[in-house]
């Protein structure tokens, strides 16, 4: 696949392992190989899968930085990889500045920067911005990368 300068909804969508609904970002502004910028609105839609009855919950920016992740990861591996499996492990240092994302008053600015890494696990920061407020969320994630999950056994079905 083609690594473009920026991409709509759908082309962000074919590159990571969210599919329908739960793809929270709306556009990919621009990356190079150690950063990604992206752009959603998709915070403020009653229909987001990770709206709780009271709202969408400011911890929810984690979700919102991951795909950017994700989405970074795959537009700087080798063409023909093909997709990673890649888990967050952790998250540190994380600041909320907000209670709740669905009331923010505008788009949501969803910004990663690869710190470390390797073909086990990578190292981002990420930070989001929604205006006029400024930083609403910032932190560290780990992600563990082609790690498969352990298939279930025969005598655990019986």
């Amino acid at each position: 696949m083609k690594t473009p300068a920026t991409l709509d909804r759908a082309g962000i969508a074919a590159r990571i392992p969210h599919a329908g609904r739960m793809c929270l970002l709306d556009a990919m502004l621009h990356w190079d190989h150690e950063r990604i910028a992206c752009e959603t609105d998709s915070h403020r839609a009653a229909d987001n899968p990770l709206r709780s009855r009271s709202g969408l919950q400011a911890a929810c920016a984690i979700e919102y930085a991951a795909q950017a992740m994700a989405l970074h990861g795959a537009l700087v591996a080798p063409a023909g990889a093909g997709p990673q499996a890649g888990y967050l492990a952790s998250v540190r240092g994380v600041k909320l500045a907000v209670a709740r994302l669905d009331e923010l008053p505008g788009p949501l600015q969803v910004r990663a920067q690869r710190l470390a890494g390797d073909e086990r696990q990578v190292m981002y920061a990420f930070e989001l911005d929604c205006a006029p407020l400024g930083r609403i969320a910032e932190g560290r994630a780990t992600v563990v990368l082609n790690t498969p999950l352990p298939a279930a056994s025969t005598e655990a079905r019986a």
